[in-house]
């Protein structure tokens, strides 16, 4: 299968986030087939102490709302702070495979209707990220949303594999 990069733009999206939305979508694919037929427990299998694939489908659709609401200017609602609070509980509630991935195909729905709504001439505009209020700017939020979901793609990839090899 040609991967998002080769197939042409995505309508509507301004060229130079093009390869924000490009990652987005390839890493919908990849977690996709990565997590097909795995059960409840291997989604949570821990092998070697590695961060769980639910921990990582979870935590992907969490940071990426994030920082796309920084890149957006706005602070955290009360809601994505509690989401972020729950991250370190979800080998306890363990959500099912299917709300996970539910939640991480409507984040990402999300994040390309805001990327067609992004001006061209936004992407140096500056933000603030955190309590902290670290400076960042549009572009470089949408970029790190879009290689940090690179990186946690990888990981379930690579999961995946760990723990269709594990024996029960």
């Amino acid at each position: 299968m040609t991967e998002p990069w080769l197939r042409g733009p995505i309508p509507g999206i301004p060229p130079l986030l093009q390869p924000v939305a490009h990652a987005l979508l390839m890493s919908r694919e990849d977690i996709d087939r990565a997590v097909e037929g795995l059960t409840p427990d291997q989604v949570w299998m821990s092998p070697g102490g590695v961060t769980t694939i639910g921990f990582h489908v979870a935590h992907l659709s969490g940071a990426t709302d994030r920082l796309f609401t920084y890149a957006r200017g706005e602070v955290l609602t009360p809601e994505q702070r509690d989401t972020y609070r729950a991250e370190a509980k979800l080998s306890e509630t363990r959500p099912s495979l299917d709300d996970l991935l539910t939640k991480w195909h409507e984040t990402i729905e999300i994040a390309l209707a805001q990327l067609r709504a992004t001006r061209e001439e936004d992407p140096l505009e500056p933000r603030e990220v955190g309590r902290d209020r670290l400076p960042s700017n549009v572009l470089g939020l949408l970029f790190h949303a879009a290689e940090h979901a690179s990186r946690h793609t990888g990981q379930v990839v690579t999961t995946s594999k760990v723990v269709r090899a594990t024996r029960p």
